[in-house]
């Protein structure tokens, strides 16, 4: 057994502490709000989250000194934009140096910073190759029920990796390893667009085939984006790419897929984030990959059509009038020479 730090008491976070527990680790989670932490040990709940039971070796805590003391792993669940902020407050508090994992999946608008390199730089003890990244399709419902579930985690340093394998693996919550963190982090964060584009195509009233074609087509400018910034695109056939993917895009749970179900429904950007009252990682992440995209000279017409109907107020109905009617292509452009380049290096 060991103490663990479960940074942010959201769904998913209350989810990974549960996995934490079932391991018999001793596990803290933190929250900013006292109030939380007090439900969450008086009640054994956090039910605004995730309706599930809390086991009694979890912790909950506003104190993130007390959250964060003595503990050899640390996993940080909170939302993206959050990430500098609360690095820094750790930075200011840690006496020792504890694995640090990720779960958040984003990327930092303006920036264009991934998590694990926004943690290396706020925090004074730790490089780009220390962090883990942990990725892959989870629903934090379905993992604080204890139903099968199967994710990746991603080091530049083997022994962190396998250390946060070694943390979570149970019988029902599988844990691969991956060497390609970068490709593990823009996955898990560009899949978040796409899964907008899955709830607006669901809320225009389309089918089956409309969000089939989404998804693939995502999944290939997922690819383009992410093997120009260095990613193997070998890793988004695998659960990183097309299962976080198919878990995100066609899951009432999702709260990207649910955003965009609103979206294309009609409501407007503003109302559909208040009603939710939880952090959709893909609107953030779309205007972030946008302007990848643009530095990069990627083409990404999905993408740029979920842009202009989430900060230009297009209507959806236009946006799939304008990416039927752009120009005939052969379907696998430029994945099979991406593909056959992962061979070679």
């Amino acid at each position: 057994m060991s103490k663990a730090a479960v940074l942010g008491a959201g769904s998913w976070g209350t989810a990974l502490s549960i996995v934490l527990a079932d391991n018999k680790h001793d596990v803290r989670l933190w929250t900013h709000r006292n109030e939380q932490a007090e439900a969450i040990n008086t009640t054994q709940k956090n039910e605004k989250y995730l309706d599930v039971e809390i086991p009694e070796q979890i912790y909950a805590t506003s104190d993130l000194k007390k959250a964060s003391d003595d503990v050899s792993a640390i996993v940080l669940v909170v939302p993206t934009k959050a990430i500098r902020d609360v690095c820094k407050q750790l930075n200011e508090l840690l006496t020792h140096k504890p694995t640090i994992i990720h779960a958040s999946k984003g990327i930092e608008p303006e920036s264009l910073k991934r998590v694990s390199q926004v943690i290396s730089e706020e925090m004074d003890d730790y490089t780009y190759e220390d962090i883990v990244v942990l990725s892959g399709p989870s629903h934090a419902e379905e993992v604080g029920n204890r139903q099968p579930t199967t994710v990746t985690v991603s080091s530049l340093t083997n022994k962190n990796a396998e250390l946060a394998q070694d943390l979570f693996f149970n019988e029902s919550f599988r844990v691969y390893t991956s060497p390609d963190i970068v490709g593990i982090e823009l996955g898990g964060a560009l899949k978040n667009i796409i899964a907008l584009g899955a709830g607006i195509s669901d809320g225009l009233g389309y089918g089956d085939n409309a969000k089939a074609a989404l998804i693939t087509r995502g999944l290939a400018e997922i690819t383009r984006l992410a093997s120009s910034l260095g990613a193997n695109p070998l890793t988004f056939l695998g659960l990183p790419g097309v299962g976080d993917l198919i878990v995100t895009c066609t899951s009432v749970h999702s709260r990207n897929w649910r955003a965009g179900n609103m979206l294309g429904k009609g409501q407007k950007l503003d109302d559909v984030l208040d009603q939710m009252g939880m952090v959709v990682e893909g609107v953030r992440t779309t205007k972030a990959a946008s302007q990848f995209a643009r530095e990069q000279q990627i083409e990404m017409p999905i993408t740029n059509g979920i842009y202009q109907i989430l900060f230009n107020e297009m209507k959806p109905s236009e946006v799939v009038d304008q990416l039927m009617k752009r120009n005939k292509k052969e379907e696998m452009d430029d994945l099979a020479a991406l593909i056959s380049s992962s061979y070679t290096k």
